[in-house]
């Protein structure tokens, strides 16, 4: 692809790959910061993403301080971006962004779309906002045949709720994402009967509202330590076998149940669509399957920021559009000269925090105080986030610089702790390591 850069292409102070929340989002926040040459580039026909087809409600309350459906969520920013002038190009899949040597260019994005073919543009600044994919079923190497009848949660979702179509009437859930869950409550609601949502992890993927309002109160059962192990059917799934898993995740001869049904949603991970990110040989964590970035989502490429679902899957799109807005603002300030190089601390976990988002902190004279994003790797009760020095013989029983305590903290919800600007100027130790310490730990969703 790099072949078909054009270097003689037009400049362009900022532009924004993806027209979903996260997309807008940073448009809108980098346009309030002072940005008035940019542009939206979106594959689709329309601007606003994967919320187009969340017709629920429990969008927004954090955001706008009321309850929207996810396409009224979206109107809000496409609004935004309306009012503002902001150009939106849909339509328009962007093939490659290439790293510039040129001053003043962080990279050349190149793109195509039907009305325009084949373009480049020479961007000042590049915000990543792509969004994420789910896993499908080759990922899963269930066995048995390959039937009608399975589909991506997600899928599914856009067929009953854009197309107006049902995909079955008997069902099975394998994961309980949320997209999972909410699809649980669609199908119901649709006339569908579910059989079982089943979960391979002991604890739910999904936040503890949905499983709430979209299992307990519609009496679905929720399988936990449960994974389908043989499809059934030819033409058309006919039926699904689900089995025990012990503490390895391996099925446990003897727990079979067979669920004769016709249709099997897969709720099994999202994944972010980095392959814009990798083909720009920008740094990865490969936890998140994003980019690694500091606190200002500046990725490993000078002038290049992510956010949104493509650096990490968010549980809700309240904070998609918070980060989307710290890039923003962060590509603003980079395209006035503000972003200025410094000394770089690295963050680490302890395994029982997942990952964190950001992976490391750039510190200047102007560093102000970072909140850190990050998940749990499993349910813990009554602990003790802490975020400490490492001493430079590894040891990881430094200077403890953050720390709050938690009732409770599940992998479905992302936590976050906020580091103070003083403590990070003070910090001597090139690493920190963002930890939980429990007094007592528990399974399950009780």
């Amino acid at each position: 692809m790099q072949n078909y850069v054009d270097k003689t292409a037009p400049y362009t102070a900022l532009v924004i790959i993806g027209g979903g929340p996260a997309g807008m989002a940073a448009a809108v926040a980098a346009y309030d910061d002072g940005v008035r040459d940019m542009v939206i580039l979106e594959r689709d026909l329309n601007a606003g993403g994967i919320l187009r087809q969340c017709i629920h409600n429990g969008f927004g309350l954090h955001r706008f301080g009321e309850e929207l459906t996810g396409p009224e969520y979206a109107d809000r920013y496409h609004k935004m971006v309306v009012e503002r002038g902001i150009a939106v190009k849909t339509g328009a899949t962007v093939l490659d962004v290439t790293p510039s040597e040129e001053e003043g260019i962080a990279a050349y994005v190149t793109a195509i779309s039907e009305a325009e073919g084949m373009f480049t543009l020479r961007a000042g600044a590049v915000v990543l906002a792509m969004g994420c994919r789910e896993r499908s079923k080759g990922a899963l190497n269930i066995a048995g045949t390959r039937p009608a009848g399975i589909y991506s949660a997600g899928t599914a979702q856009r067929f009953v709720n854009m197309e107006g179509y049902m995909p079955g009437r008997k069902v099975v859930i394998l994961g309980s994402g949320d997209i999972g869950l909410i699809m649980a409550r669609r199908m119901t609601l649709e006339g569908a009967e579910v059989k079982a949502v089943c979960e391979l992890m002991p604890y739910s993927g999904g936040l503890a509202r949905n499983i709430t309002q979209c299992l307990d109160d519609f009496g679905i059962p929720l399988m936990l330590s449960h994974t389908v192990t043989q499809i059934h059917g030819k033409e058309r799934l006919t039926g699904v076998t689900v089995s025990k898993v012990d503490e390895k995740r391996r099925p446990i001869p003897g727990s079979e149940i067979y669920f004769e049904c016709d249709t099997l949603l897969l709720s099994v991970g999202l994944i972010p669509e980095n392959e814009l990110t990798r083909g720009a040989n920008i740094g990865m964590d490969g936890i998140t399957g994003g980019a690694t970035v500091d606190q200002y989502r500046q990725t490993s490429l000078k002038g290049v920021f992510a956010c949104g679902n493509v650096l990490h899957v968010h549980d809700l799109v309240d904070y998609v559009s918070e980060e989307a807005a710290l890039a923003g603002t962060s590509a603003a300030a980079h395209l006035r000269g503000e972003l200025t190089e410094g000394r770089t601390i690295t963050l680490k976990t302890d395994g029982k925090v997942r990952y964190t988002v950001p992976q490391t902190v750039t510190i200047t004279e102007n560093t102000a105080d970072v909140t850190v994003y990050f998940r749990p790797s499993d349910i813990y009760r009554d602990v003790t986030v802490t975020v400490r020095e490492v001493r430079t013989d590894g040891a990881a029983d430094g200077n403890i610089i953050s720390k709050k305590k938690r009732i409770k903290v599940a992998p479905g919800e992302m936590e976050t702790i906020t580091i103070k600007a003083a403590d990070l100027t003070a910090a001597t130790a090139d690493t920190l390591l963002v930890s939980i310490e429990e007094s007592a730990k528990k399974g399950g969703n009780a």
